[in-house]
């Protein structure tokens, strides 16, 4: 919009009944300096009064704000944030199901099994009567449900890559659609600071720590991350920090440039070869005698 249209205002040729029009003008108009916008609508017939351009105003931003919420519901992270919480409620709901169906078969048939395993069994039996088509049609249930658990995972598999390349490959599919859905999305996430990436999925027992009734969590959800499991209990503060700030770097380029960079994967794989190094070093020793490992460096780095 040239400064002259943006001086006539938003509503410059644009039709009074096209709802996508004035988005666009409402969306990426500009003025110099404010104006009587009501007066100057009706001046150029966009409005038969002033009650009548506060009303196409308010229409024209309620269609730019839907079309908005629309778009942001449609985004590739906003997909993976639903597909991992699908994920877990079939998981959730196939394990419970799974326990009353074997339950309830056991009072029916023989040699029942157990979890969704035994479920799976069940729904292959042949009923004798309307009770065990209940219970047959329930164990089924439940392992359809634990089969769309799988298909989602295996969704999540191919989407989180094209989502956020660097944290797919740095924590894998599934910890990265965890980490997006806990932030709320990847631009939230790629605006953490790494001290909060760290503590993701740990909110009940920081806020137990921040009233005094507990210590500081070391780690969140990262914790299903090989680095900080595998990794002995002394070391997982700092192999935690370490994970947690590569994490937070990843996700800001994910978010502001899509580009897979080696090097932040380099970066981390030697970080946690120097905190494992310690750990063998104190082993070989029989003691504690080697250098702690500075993890100052990761957080000057993402906090930069």
């Amino acid at each position: 919009m040239t400064t002259d249209e943006s001086d006539a205002g938003w509503f410059a040729s644009v039709p009074p009944d096209d709802p996508a029009a004035a988005r666009d003008a409402i969306d990426h108009g500009s003025a110099v300096s404010p104006a009587d916008w009501p007066r100057l609508a009706v001046e150029s017939g966009f409005a038969e009064d002033a009650d009548d351009y506060y009303d196409r105003l308010h229409e024209a931003t309620r269609h730019a704000t839907r079309e908005a919420v629309a778009e942001r519901e449609r985004a590739d992270d906003r997909q993976l944030i639903h597909a991992v919480r699908a994920m877990d409620d079939c998981e959730r709901v196939a394990n419970e199901l799974a326990e009353r169906a074997t339950e309830w078969a056991g009072s029916r048939f023989d040699d029942v099994g157990t979890g969704i395993a035994g479920a799976r069994e069940i729904a292959e039996r042949e009923p004798d009567g309307d009770l065990d088509r209940r219970v047959i049609s329930l164990s089924a249930r439940t392992a359809a449900l634990a089969d769309e658990r799988d298909a989602l995972k295996a969704t999540i598999d191919r989407v989180a890559p094209a989502v956020a390349p660097n944290l797919a490959d740095m924590a894998g599919p599934e910890l990265t659609a965890r980490l997006i859905a806990l932030a709320g999305g990847l631009e939230p996430l790629a605006k953490k600071p790494s001290g909060t990436v760290q503590v993701l999925g740990a909110e009940d027992a920081l806020f137990a720590h921040l009233s005094g009734r507990a210590p500081s969590p070391k780690h969140g959800v990262i914790y299903t991350h090989e680095f900080v499991r595998g990794t002995r209990p002394e070391d997982r503060g700092s192999a935690a920090r370490a994970l947690a700030g590569k994490l937070a770097l990843a996700a800001r380029v994910d978010h502001y440039s899509g580009e897979y960079r080696e090097v932040l994967h380099e970066d981390l794989r030697e970080r946690m070869a120097t905190i494992r190094a310690r750990a063998e070093s104190t082993e070989s020793t029989g003691g504690d005698s080697a250098a702690p490992v500075d993890d100052s460096a990761v957080s000057e780095e993402e906090d930069a």
